[in-house]
């Protein structure tokens, strides 16, 4: 059940919680691809456990341009969060890139309830700082770490990810130009 942690937050969450609330009380929903869970400046509706299928993450550039900050994998959680929780706008979009089957628990519920349970709330403070741990280490691993090792800590953490996401959508994640993704990739390791 647990995923392989391509989203390191995993590791700091009590992600057995996360599951079954998804699960038990979300209702699965069938995303096809191209189609979006929540969209930039919109409040996000749900949280929810991927059950099947993988999405991105996207912020738009003052002139329109698209850049992927982000993956989600089946066997994951996607959420605009916290965000959501608290009634915020989406500052990202959130796409399939597959058909996805996620099980979507409404945030405005979850949001209500965290307001007199203090466990809801503690596990959602734990989560906003495993959460922030993740970002936070990926923006230091921009500023030090080279194209190369940041190109190989991505494929060591999803080594299938070329089979489900375009040469595109991973050379803005690593925010490097899809012909410099190119020459990483016919050098190998």
């Amino acid at each position: 059940m647990k995923p392989s942690n391509f989203n390191t937050y995993y590791e700091n969450i009590d992600f057995k919680f996360w599951y079954d609330l998804c699960v038990q009380k979300g209702v699965l929903r069938h995303f096809e691809k191209g189609e979006s869970f929540v969209q930039q400046g919109e409040v996000a509706k749900y949280i929810g456990y991927v059950k099947s299928g993988s999405l991105k993450y996207i912020v738009y550039k003052t002139d329109g341009a698209e850049r992927v900050v982000g993956f989600e994998f089946s066997g994951e959680f996607v959420a605009d969060f916290p965000f959501s929780l608290y009634g915020k706008e989406s500052r990202v979009s959130i796409e399939a890139v597959t058909p996805c089957e996620i099980y979507c628990v409404s945030v405005r519920e979850i949001g209500q309830q965290m307001k007199s349970d203090n466990e809801l709330y503690r596990k959602v403070a734990e989560a906003s700082s495993a959460l922030f741990d993740t970002v936070y280490n990926r923006y230091i691993d921009l500023q030090i770490k080279s194209t190369r090792e940041r190109y190989n800590d991505l494929i060591e953490q999803q080594s299938n990810i070329f089979s489900i996401f375009s040469l595109k959508d991973i050379a803005s994640y690593l925010n490097i130009t899809p012909t410099h993704l190119s020459r990483l990739r016919r050098k190998g390791r």
